[in-house]
């Protein structure tokens, strides 16, 4: 009879009680799908004596992951702890040091730390597998590391934040303010401890990361990402962009050009129509681009309990099947050290301001813009509001290097009553 997989799992929040939940109703189905036994032999949490609904007598307690990690008992050690540094990373570590396979959905540690993982992984000859880390219950990763591997990948790009996702959509359905949604979202805890990794962009900045690493076979360079979080989109920034066909969404893309590689994290406006512009909710949802298939549109959830666990329990199935991949689709000293691109690909952007209402203001920035080299393909005045006209731009394709020096010169101006809000339009 094959030897039952055994696993060692540290964390047990919400995505590790679910694979408790799981390993313990389907044993008998994974079993006929892997042809082996799935087992779990011991657990880790701060808490031993917190009751978490579901049976955990059968399993060995360790108080500290790195011990669990350390044991000779288990198979796979299971990491569902969270955090860039600390506990997580020293257990990952000690579990490939001593000869276990890492399942892992913590995204911050790989978008930090994965290029050096992946090292240690391969001399170890080990595997990590990380599923549940982008996009929940979406299997990006197999899709871009196996289904397309014959694909070179042109474009990468998604919703990968459904909190930010929620608020936005909720803000044109309810015509309510970010701020009045933002603690809706914290009152259905949908935020995270830090709502900045949220709202920020960070979080969603991780996932791409990681996928910008498997397209394009680079290093993971989360320091290259461009990030800006949803905080200073306004209702009325909804409802402009629905009144020209578009819809602000958080959105990350990554992409190879002449310039080096980008990575962008930001609020952009999609078409309306468009699956990413059609996307609501909390949904993720990822589209891949590339030579042979064109456009592929992955959707589900991106988080929850079922999502998440569902993806960590596709990875232990695959290592219980002897399933060997490298970290990040080749092996890791393959991987080219990302360069940034130093200027972003043209594209079209909005623009929002509020204008003093003086004689000759609008002349002005039509002028800065045009010194800048930023052409207007349309523009939209408002009614005036305090002595203030809210004006709306859409340019021409253009870089934000070259938006930039106009804001700059915007800045200098008496003419100008609220920092200008500049959205980069994206066609999918």
């Amino acid at each position: 009879m094959t030897n039952a997989l055994r696993l060692g799992i540290a964390g047990l929040g919400t995505v590790g009680v679910g694979v408790v939940r799981i390993i313990r109703k389907h044993a008998h189905l994974l079993e006929a799908r892997t042809g082996r036994r799935i087992e779990i032999v011991a657990v880790s949490a701060r808490d031993a004596g917190k009751d978490r609904g579901v049976p955990l007598g059968d399993y060995a307690w360790e108080t500290d992951p790195v011990a669990l990690a350390r044991r000779d008992d288990i198979d796979v050690f299971v990491e569902l702890m969270g955090g860039a540094e600390g506990a997580a990373k020293d257990a990952v570590e000690a579990a490939l040091q001593g000869g276990k396979d890492v399942v892992t959905a913590n995204k911050a540690m790989l978008a930090h730390h994965g290029q050096d993982l992946a090292l240690l992984a391969e001399e170890a000859g080990r595997q990590i597998r990380y599923e549940a880390a982008v996009a929940g219950g979406i299997p990006v990763i197999k899709a871009l590391t196996e289904g397309l591997a014959g694909n070179e990948i042109t474009r990468v790009m998604g919703v990968m934040n459904g909190t930010c996702n929620y608020i936005l959509t909720r803000m044109e359905a309810t015509g309510q303010g970010y701020n009045a949604l933002f603690k809706e979202a914290s009152d259905l805890g949908y935020l995270e401890a830090d709502p900045n990794l949220d709202v920020g962009g960070i979080d969603a900045g991780h996932k791409l990361a990681i996928l910008a690493s498997i397209a394009f076979g680079t290093q993971v360079n989360f320091d290259g990402v461009e990030l800006e979080g949803i905080q200073r989109i306004t209702l009325e920034d909804i409802r402009q962009a629905a009144d020209m066909g578009y819809r602000v969404k958080l959105l990350g893309v990554a992409q190879r050009s002449p310039r080096g590689l980008v990575q962008r994290m930001q609020p952009c406006l999609v078409p309306a129509h468009s699956p990413l512009g059609q996307l609501e909710g909390g949904t993720n949802m990822v589209v891949i681009e590339g030579d042979a298939i064109d456009q592929l549109v992955l959707r589900g959830p991106g988080a929850g309990e079922g999502p998440t666990a569902s993806a960590v329990l596709g990875d232990i199935c695959d290592l219980a099947r002897g399933v060997k991949l490298p970290v990040f689709g080749q092996p890791a000293k393959t991987l080219e050290a990302a360069q940034p691109a130093q200027t972003g690909l043209p594209a079209p952007y909005y623009l929002r301001m509020s204008l003093l209402d003086k004689p000759g203001a609008l002349a002005k920035i039509a002028k800065i813009l045009g010194d800048a080299g930023v052409s207007i393909d349309r523009m939209r005045q408002y009614g005036h509001t305090n002595g203030a006209a809210p004006v709306l731009f859409v340019t021409h394709k253009t870089t934000r290097a070259s938006l930039d020096v106009a804001l700059e010169a915007m800045a200098t101006t008496d003419v100008i009553a609220s920092e200008p809000v500049a959205l980069r339009i994206e066609h999918v």
